[in-house]
């Protein structure tokens, strides 16, 4: 669990990254080996790409960084539950773990299609679930 908790906290720095640059503040790494190979957080705005989700870039510099399509020995946190399009590019990726911290009630993968991912992987969730809540409930309430 202390494994979990300090990839998480990697995680929530990229989410606040995301919010300094007016983004929704959602922030994943890779991990591969015990080491971070890859980071990403939400850049739509920035990149004008519905699809820039901070899970997509993050799949796409870890299998840059491994030089294969595959990720069955990675590990992705995420300080939000995917969304189905994020989940679906995680299961043709074949992530071997997905940790992620909150549960995305609106949009979350888990509420329209479960079993979107890959059959092998491992999902964990909850972990720093308030903090990444937070960060997301408090950018939204901002706005409003």
């Amino acid at each position: 669990m202390d494994r979990d908790l300090r990839f998480m906290k990697e995680a929530l720095q990229e989410a606040r990254y995301a919010l300094s640059d007016g983004e929704i503040p959602i922030g994943a790494v890779v991990v591969w080996r015990d080491s971070i190979i890859a980071r990403g957080h939400n850049m739509t705005e920035k990149l004008h790409d519905t699809t820039a989700h901070a899970e997509m870039l993050a799949v796409t510099a870890a299998t840059e960084a491994i030089g294969g399509k595959y990720l069955q020995d990675c590990t992705l946190y995420v300080t939000i539950e995917p969304c189905p399009m994020c989940a679906g590019a995680l299961n043709w990726a074949q992530v071997g773990r997905i940790v992620y911290g909150a549960a995305d009630p609106r949009r979350g993968y888990s509420l329209f299609t479960p079993s979107l991912l890959h059959p092998r992987t491992e999902v964990s969730s909850g972990v720093l679930a308030d903090e990444c809540s937070a960060l997301v409930q408090d950018f939204f309430k901002a706005r409003r």
